[in-house]
């Protein structure tokens, strides 16, 4: 009793000193994302149109339901896609001209997707890839390859998002799922390392909380505390 009572204390102290660090759109990307992958619906065509007129453009929130399939799986992400189809074309019914948004940039391929991947991995990470695997990349070794020529060459290069974006959408969807708390210690570092600061991480719960609840706000708490005591 006495943990979950520090972390909703400490969630609601993030928040009020963390006062508009997340911005309208980034808030919207962390709630469609959430609501998507929890599957539910209804609620995101509520924070579809909120993300529009918040100002995202379309192909964000399109790139933004393609990208967290590869957290929450393909069934997630294509209800999410039909589903903002609805919702266009409810606005277009009501007059309202949502702009589209520019297009992912023509990807230059000099060097093959596994090594373009293992760049990117770096950046978001700052640790080098070179050197042997271990853990579950050296028991299937497979899995590095579909990580690092798919996820982080396919996905990740598509500029239509930005690396913190496209972090924002992944703590979303782990925080949602639940049960993955690695992942997410991991990719809360990557937030860190990418520019999002602690005060915009710490706002971030306050959006899962309001989002998708109390109990998965709480179980991100814990390991973002987790997180920040190892950076300092």
């Amino acid at each position: 009793m006495l943990v979950v009572i520090i972390a909703n204390v400490s969630t609601v102290n993030a928040q009020t000193e963390a006062v508009e660090n997340l911005n309208k759109k980034q808030q919207a990307i962390i709630r469609i994302a959430a609501v998507t992958a929890k599957g539910d619906l209804t609620r995101l065509k509520t924070e579809l149109n909120s993300g529009l007129d918040a100002g995202l453009t379309i192909n964000q929130i399109k790139e933004s339901l393609v990208h967290l399939y590869a957290y929450c799986g393909f069934p997630r992400s294509i209800r999410g896609l039909q589903t903002f189809m609805v919702v266009l074309e409810e606005r277009k019914a009501k007059g309202i001209n949502d702009v589209v948004g520019t297009e992912a940039s023509i990807i230059k391929e000099e060097n093959s997707k596994y090594e373009r991947g293992k760049v990117i991995l770096t950046e978001l990470t700052g640790v080098s890839q070179e050197g042997p695997k271990s853990g579950y990349l050296a028991f299937a070794p497979e899995m590095d390859v579909f990580l690092k020529e798919h996820l982080f060459a396919d996905v990740f290069e598509r500029d239509v998002l930005t690396y913190s974006e496209r972090e924002l959408i992944t703590i979303s969807v782990l925080s949602s799922i639940g049960g993955v708390e690695p992942m997410l210690n991991s990719h809360l570092k990557i937030c860190l390392n990418v520019g999002l600061s602690p005060n915009q991480l710490q706002e971030f719960i306050g959006v899962i909380k309001s989002s998708v609840g109390n109990k998965e706000a709480i179980a991100a708490q814990e390991v973002l505390n987790e997180v920040l005591k190892s950076k300092k």
